[in-house]
This record gives C-alpha cells, structure tokens and sequence, in this order.
C-alpha cells in the first residue's frame, strides 16, 4: 500500500551539471546525495520532488563542440543522451524531472523572468571589462586571482582551474545586484539556516559584507545561449540562465498550481565551488521578482582522490561506472553516504570502498540477513510459528527500544542533512542484532528443544531485519527491497513509512536469495591512481 502524503513539501535540486565532458564520481556524490534525501522524505510521506538536468548554454560549451567539430547542440543532445542520463540508471536515482536549459519551457520561462526584472528597472545598459575564467563562465572576484606558476607564469590564472584569464571588453546588460546587499544580509541574520554547513555560511557572509558589484548579464561575443527578449544581439549570461532552472522547471509563468505546490524549494544541493552563485546571485535574483527565497543552500565538499581533487589530466579522474561494475550500484551509494561527511572535502580510495564492503556489508548487514534467513528456515520451515513465542526478556526489550531510538535519530540527521550521521546510527541496529545471534545462540537452543525461547529470539531477529531494510532502502534501494521480499516484507519496502521503521511487520515466509553482497576478490580492485605532477 502506498504512503499517503503528508501535506510537507520537500522539493530538492542537484545542480544542473554543466554538460562539456562525461560525469565523474563528484558527479554522482551530487546526485545520490540528493537522491537519498529524497527518497528519504518520500517513504516517510512527504510530497517529494526530485529534479536534476543539465546546463548547455555558455562560451565553454560552444568552444568544447567546436573543437570537437560540430555544433553546440548537437554537442549537447549527444553528451545528454550517451552519458548524463545513462548516470542516472546507473546510480539508480529516482529523479522526478530532468531539465535542460535547452528546453523550450525553460527558454521561453527565462525570457519572461528577465523581461519583467528589466521592466522593473533592476537590468541596465554598461560598459564592462574585467578578467574572466571560461571554466567557470564567470568574471572573477580579486579574491580568486592568482600569479600563474610554470607555463603560466607571468599571467593571472583562475585559482579554482589554475588556468590563464582572459580580459573581455564589453558592452553588456547588468542587473543591480549590488543593491541587495543589505537585503541579503538583513536575510542571512533572520534565516541563519539558510545557508549550510556554517563554514558556508561564513564564508557566504564575509564575502557580502565585502560589497556586491552590479553583475554582467549578457554577452555579445558569441550566440550560444538564450536571446535578451528586447536586445537580440545579445544572450543571457551563462548562470543567470542556469539558475532559472530551479522555478522552470515547477511551473514559474506556465502553471501557477504547480508553481505554488513547489516553490519555495525545500534544499539547492550544490558544490561548494558554486555556492556563491547560489547563496547570493539566486537570492538576489528573486528578491528582485518579488518571489521566496528556497528553505536551505548546502555547499557539500569536493572529493579527492591521491589527496587532490579530481582531475583527468593528473590521471586522477573517476567515472561512476569503474565502481559500481566492481562493487555494484548500492555499495556505491553506501560508501559515498557513509565514508565521507557531506558538508567537508572527502577522500575516497579504492583500499577503502574495498575495505568497507567486505567488513561493513557483505560481513555485517549481508551476513546477518543470511543467517536469520537460514535459521528460520531450517528450524521453522520459513516461518516462525507466533503461537510459539517465548515471552519477552531484557535483551528483546532493548532491542525494541534501539529500534525506535534509531529510527528517531536517523530521522533526525536526515533533517539536518546528514545522511553519514544516519547511516552510523543506523549500523547501530545492526551491530546490536549481530551481538544478539552471538549472544543467544539460537543453535543452542534448537539442540536443547527450547522452541518457544527460539522462535522467540528468531521473531526479534526477524522484525530487526526488517527494520534494517525499511531505514536503509533510501540509501540502497536494490538490495534492500531483495532483503524485504526475503524476509516476508508486502509490497515495496519503499511503501513502508521510514518515520516507523520500529513498527514495521513482515508477515513471512522467508526465502533464501544470494549473498546481497557478494566478495569482491582483491584482484578485481584497482589501486588509487596517484596524482601526476
């Protein structure tokens, strides 16, 4: 049976990942992240919204196809298609939408957007010249220009791409950012939330407190990108473009009732690098048309590989699908999750996910599952008779009380946006139900002819089980529901209310299934590419 909506809305957004190469591991940690907290408030009832898409407007783009020769959007249909969505099967994530800044109903949304800020008097003609990164489709800030080094030495480099500068002479259009300055921090101080994990924060708040410069919305250099509704000699500016994304795709213009069921969204999950954009242009965007500012912007970390952060020209760069054709799809979203702390940088290395999978998955959940399983079966012919049950003593009762305290906290860190705390927590349960077979030796009890106490001990084990299942099917929604179905769980596990795992019945009978978590021979496992000079 499915769960019936709680009212809450909980709308969240990866960033739409801008589509000049293939998607890499700091990819997809966006998009299982998202998908977990997703998932998440879906199963405990909440009317849930998932979009994640792609950016293909800009000067990179335009550059990238024409030194791959051909078009921009053919560049971009063929990118989209061959590796952004194939991502999304792969990493198994349950995305409501998926938007391309190409799509008309986005176009057509930016160009009214942008008509009514000029109308309003907030889009100016100017004169602008200023260094520029194309990495990062951005003129640049002094705090992120830097003396190059080596080849480039003697030139300004961007600090993020370590790459040359270029000094653009323009005459463009420019919204009047620097006026919501004091909104913005007016903003910042009555929502402190708003922004997260509070080294994001900070960081947001210095830099408005340093002062806001009026921001270049267009460009005439080039065509790529949407036509300026009154000027068509110019396009939109790459970000002011993207960051239109958010309300395009709920409805912003076309359909009011989306519109108002979705917006404000609940969560922007982004980057730290492109946080600013997030946590100051976008504010300041909709502050300006007069529509709500979203719940929460969180600036997760970037993830390194070699101790730097990932990089195909230092060998360093790693496509999801080295690792799930290894460990599979749910020991991916597992180990990302779990081994790294989203608002900081993380480290990930093969040694690790190899290390972690063996004694967390396949030796700690797998095994449990597979035990229960099996001594249901082999004492109960797979089913464990309730008539039989042994009264409930101190060890089951504690038991009872670690599931609901679990399934409280777990909760809770989700809430606060951290899925690694909720993951811990949980292995909590798992640890306690593994210590409990050891402890009450159901073996011993079946010699002993001691049915009521086993079918006891085993009944606990069971609902444990299913608990497990119902609290981790957000993080691996594969093998959990494998585990539900085994276990004699009703329907998808994701129908199962996450908020009362504690109170979850699997009705039985159990069956047996393959190892969830099949070993993985050290041999199969390459080791950490280590970073090029």
């Amino acid at each position: 049976m499915a769960l019936m909506s709680s009212g809450r809305s909980f709308y969240i957004t990866t960033p739409i990942f801008y589509v000049n190469d293939v998607p890499h591991i700091g990819h997809a940690y966006n998009e299982v992240a998202c998908d977990v907290l997703a998932r998440w408030h879906r199963q405990g009832g909440d009317d849930t919204w998932l979009l994640t898409g792609t950016d293909e407007h800009g000067q990179k783009i335009l550059r990238t196809a024409t030194a791959h020769d051909t078009s921009p959007k053919e560049w971009v249909d063929r990118l989209v298609e061959s590796a952004w969505k194939p991502l999304l099967k792969t990493l198994n994530i349950a995305n409501d939408d998926f938007i391309r800044t190409t799509d008309e109903r986005h176009e057509e949304g930016v160009r009214i957007f942008l008509q009514r800020l000029y109308d309003a008097g907030y889009i100016y003609a100017g004169e602008f010249e200023a260094l520029y990164c194309v990495g990062c489709e951005e003129f640049k800030p002094e705090s992120e220009i830097v003396d190059g080094t080596g080849e480039f030495e003697g030139q300004k480099v961007c600090a993020i791409h370590s790459k040359p500068l270029e000094l653009l002479s323009e005459k463009n259009y420019f919204f009047s950012m620097s006026q919501f300055a004091e909104p913005l921090l007016e903003y910042y101080a009555a929502h402190p939330d708003f922004i997260q994990p509070d080294s994001a924060r900070n960081e947001v708040v210095s830099f408005v407190q340093s002062g806001l410069k009026d921001l270049s919305i267009s460009r005439s250099s080039f065509d790529w990108g949407i036509k300026v509704p009154w000027d068509e000699s110019h396009v939109v500016y790459v970000w002011f473009d993207a960051l239109l994304n958010y309300v395009t795709a709920v409805g912003y213009d076309a359909d009011p009732d989306e519109f108002a069921r979705r917006w404000p969204a609940a969560l922007h999950m982004v980057g730290k690098d492109i946080l600013r954009f997030h946590a100051v242009i976008w504010p300041a965007m909709l502050m300006a048309a007069g529509l709500p500012i979203p719940e929460k912007v969180f600036g997760h970390g970037w993830l390194l590989v070699g101790g730097e952060k990932m990089s195909k020209s230092k060998a360093t760069g790693i496509a999801p699908s080295q690792i799930t054709d290894v460990f599979g799809t749910d020991a991916f979203r597992y180990y990302f999750m779990r081994a790294i702390t989203l608002g900081s940088d993380g480290s990930f290395s093969w040694e690790d996910i190899h290390a972690r999978y063996h004694a967390e998955l396949a030796n700690g959940l797998g095994n449990l599952g597979s035990r229960v399983i099996a001594m249901v079966q082999k004492y109960f012919d797979g089913q464990v008779p309730v008539d039989a049950l042994d009264s409930v003593t101190e060890p089951e009762q504690a038991l009872a009380d670690l599931e609901q305290r679990v399934t409280r906290e777990a909760d809770a860190a989700i809430e606060r946006i951290a899925p690694h705390e909720a993951i811990a927590v949980i292995w909590e349960l798992v640890d306690a139900l593994n210590g409990y077979v050891t402890e009450q030796e159901p073996w011993a009890l079946a010699k002993a002819g001691d049915t009521g106490r086993l079918a006891r001990v085993l009944s606990t084990l069971t609902h444990g089980v299913a608990t497990l299942a119902v609290l981790l099917a957000p993080v691996m929604p594969g093998s959990m529901q494998t585990l539900w179905a085994a276990i004699g769980g009703k329907g998808p596990v994701q129908d199962q209310d996450v908020r009362t795992a504690f109170a979850v019945a699997s009705a039985g009978p159990v069956h047996t299934i393959p190892p969830l978590f099949p070993r993985v021979d050290d041999d199969a496992v390459p080791a950490t590419p280590v970073p090029q000079a």
